[in-house]
C-alpha cells in the first residue's frame, strides 16, 4: 500500500509526533486529539484492518496491546485509558491500515457508546 497514510508516517515521508517506536510498531499523537492523551498506535507492516488480519498478524498485534499501557502512563494517563479499534465502514475506520486509539487523561473517558 504505498499511498496508505500510515504507511508513509512509517517510512518516514510524513512527520508524526511520535511516542515510542520499536521494530514492530509506532506510537504517534492523534493530530486531532478528542482527549488529553491520544496516542494511535500502528503495526509498522501494513494490516488493512482487523477483518484482513490473519492468525499470522497475532504477534504485532498482541505487541500493540501489550505497550499500550506503558505508553498510556508515559503520555500522563497513569490511571487507566481507554483502548479502540475501529474496523470497516460500520465501526469508523477511517484510515485503512489497522491502528488503536489509546485515549485518556486524569478525568474518566465517559460512556463507551452514546444511545
Amino acid at each position: 500500500m504505498q499511498d496508505c497514510l500510515f504507511c508513509r508516517i512509517v517510512r518516514g515521508e510524513i512527520p508524526a509526533a511520535k511516542v515510542y517506536e520499536d521494530d514492530e510498531v509506532l506510537a504517534f499523537n492523534d493530530i486531532q486529539p478528542q482527549r488529553p492523551v491520544h496516542v494511535l498506535v500502528i503495526p509498522k507492516k501494513h494490516i488493512t484492518s482487523l477483518a484482513h488480519a490473519g492468525l499470522e498478524d497475532a504477534p504485532v498485534l498482541g505487541r500493540m496491546l501489550a505497550v499500550a499501557n506503558q505508553i498510556a502512563v508515559d503520555q500522563g494517563s497513569t490511571d487507566g485509558f481507554r483502548s479502540i479499534i475501529n474496523t470497516g465502514r460500520v465501526g469508523g475506520q477511517e484510515v485503512m491500515h489497522v491502528h488503536m486509539h489509546i485515549v485518556g487523561g486524569q478525568e474518566p473517558v465517559g460512556p463507551m457508546l452514546k444511545r
